[in-house]
């Protein structure tokens, strides 16, 4: 197969970025598109030029570092896939292909095709985790819970964290990321008594990192490569909801 790619270059957060056209050759089906922008890069290596800087870790489709908008769609046109997991196979030869990095106001560009998204780390440090006091903690498995909810929290649970739902959402969201943390915890009897702490401040965080806000265009979902469901947005509302009355509560005179 042969390629002509059209990459967006950038040196650093304060630079204007362009995209550069450059010819893929001979690319074998079977490649990954990761595998094929190493193949590009051993070409321009030899040739002298700079490489395109592109992240990636596991190459598994776990990790979901392997952030790339390819032709418009973030981690590329295959549903509930990875950049990393995407195979060439899936193009025509003779294919224009456009390759960019996540576009949020909340991931800054580091370089090329690299993003800064720590904002999600720091929305974890808000809240996405369970607080527990150590010495006294019973078994996880001495805790029944009933299987639906079990079920639930390991939907939720498959999120990796990597922000297509963000760079898909025209606000620049993050709302489906969130939303699935805190049904995971949420749903869990471990994560209840901190459930009201735990969206307020993972929701307050979210304003403070720069995400847009959720107006329903479901691109989130479409974009997640675990297939993450919109309906953990709904249990969100539904778990801030339960707050107002506490909130309204404690700020009266």
């Amino acid at each position: 197969m042969n390629l002509t790619l059209h990459v967006w270059r950038q040196k650093g957060p304060e630079d204007r970025g362009r995209l550069e056209r450059y010819a893929a050759r001979n690319i074998d089906p079977e490649l990954s598109f990761l595998e094929m922008l190493d193949q590009l890069n051993g070409e321009l290596i030899r040739e002298g030029r700079e490489p395109i800087v592109f992240d990636h870790d596991c190459r598994e489709g776990i990790c979901g570092a392997c952030s790339q908008v390819i032709n418009g769609e973030a981690h590329g046109p295959q549903a509930e896939t990875t950049v990393c997991q995407l195979y060439m196979r899936q193009f025509q030869d003779g294919d224009e292909i456009y390759v960019e990095p996540w576009r949020a106001r909340a991931f800054p560009v580091i370089k090329d095709l690299v993003v800064d998204r720590s904002a999600l780390d720091r929305l974890i440090e808000a809240g996405g985790y369970i607080s527990v006091g150590t010495g006294g903690v019973p078994d996880a498995n001495a805790i029944l819970v009933p299987g639906e909810a079990a079920e639930t929290a390991m939907d939720a649970a498959e999120c990796i964290g990597c922000g297509a739902c963000v760079a898909a959402c025209p606000n620049g969201s993050a709302m489906l990321f969130v939303a699935a943390k805190i049904a995971h915890l949420a749903s869990l009897p471990q994560g209840r008594p901190e459930a009201s702490r735990r969206v307020c401040s993972m929701t307050d965080a979210m304003g403070r990192e720069g995400f847009g806000n959720c107006s329903n265009h479901y691109e989130c979902e479409a974009a997640c490569p675990k297939g993450i469901s919109v309906k953990f947005i709904a249990q969100l509302n539904r778990e801030y909801l339960k707050t107002l009355p506490k909130a309204a509560t404690s700020k009266a005179p």
